[in-house]
């Protein structure tokens, strides 16, 4: 059965995160929004009209008769489905709790450039935004992306997952937030690599995977663009400390 994601089309936003599992699974699915009327598609099911099980706003993904939204519960949904994460319960729990965190990141991540109203434009949130992202690239890169880095060190496989000894989709996410950071900030991640070597060396190992590799080359891939969550201000970047 094809799987069917439903996403604000002409960006990556958090829709990407799923698309990169779908992706490397080599899943049969659609991205509903890029074809004929695929919005108002979308919208209609964000508006009941197929169901008191209506998701709150995309990214959601549909299979068969069951909606699943969130990028975390998606991806928690299809990480054994597409052998995306290990088998064991306490390793799938441990899984969709580093996606949570990654989630929680991500939010800040928004803040950096929308730190007062998601209604304002980031032209008129400006000065906030920039003490947003000062502090945001000062403090919270190195306490989440650190953690992470910390997470692969410790991983008992040494595989340089995030956990267990093959890939899963929080490798995937990882390679995400490590390629948009990188756009997001480019002079600030002049140091990632020797600041967060395992993320870095990940992040390289992903974009080699083959269905990665062919994904990344083909249109599918979207580029990073000033609508979604990792946008490029260069007032909100800054040189390493």
């Amino acid at each position: 059965m094809t799987y069917e994601l439903y996403y604000w089309d002409g960006l990556q936003g958090r829709g990407e995160f799923v698309r990169l599992a779908l992706e490397e699974a080599g899943a049969d699915y659609v991205d509903v929004a890029r074809g004929e009327r695929g919005t108002a598609k979308m919208m209609n099911y964000m508006h009941g009209k197929h169901g008191y099980d209506m998701p709150f706003a995309p990214p959601f993904l549909k299979d068969g008769d069951l909606i699943v939204s969130h990028v975390a519960n998606i991806l928690n949904y299809l990480g054994p489905k597409l052998d995306l994460v290990p088998k064991d319960e306490k390793s799938r729990l441990f899984a969709h709790g580093l996606q949570l965190t990654i989630t929680d990141f991500l939010a800040e991540v928004h803040d950096t450039h929308h730190p007062i109203s998601t209604a304002d434009y980031y032209e008129d949130q400006r000065p906030e935004a920039k003490a947003r992202s000062k502090a945001f690239l000062k403090h919270r890169v190195p306490k989440f992306i650190g953690y992470f880095d910390r997470i692969i060190a410790a991983n008992p496989t040494k595989s340089g997952y995030a956990l267990g000894d093959t890939l899963t989709y929080v490798d995937l996410s990882l390679f995400q937030l490590a390629k948009g950071l990188a756009y997001a900030f480019p002079r600030a991640m002049k140091n990632f690599d020797n600041d967060y070597p395992r993320v870095a060396k990940l992040r390289d190992a992903v974009a080699e995977r083959p269905n990665i590799e062919a994904y990344l080359r083909s249109k599918r891939r979207l580029a990073f663009n000033e609508s979604g969550i990792f946008r490029h201000y260069p007032d909100l970047d800054q040189d390493p400390a």
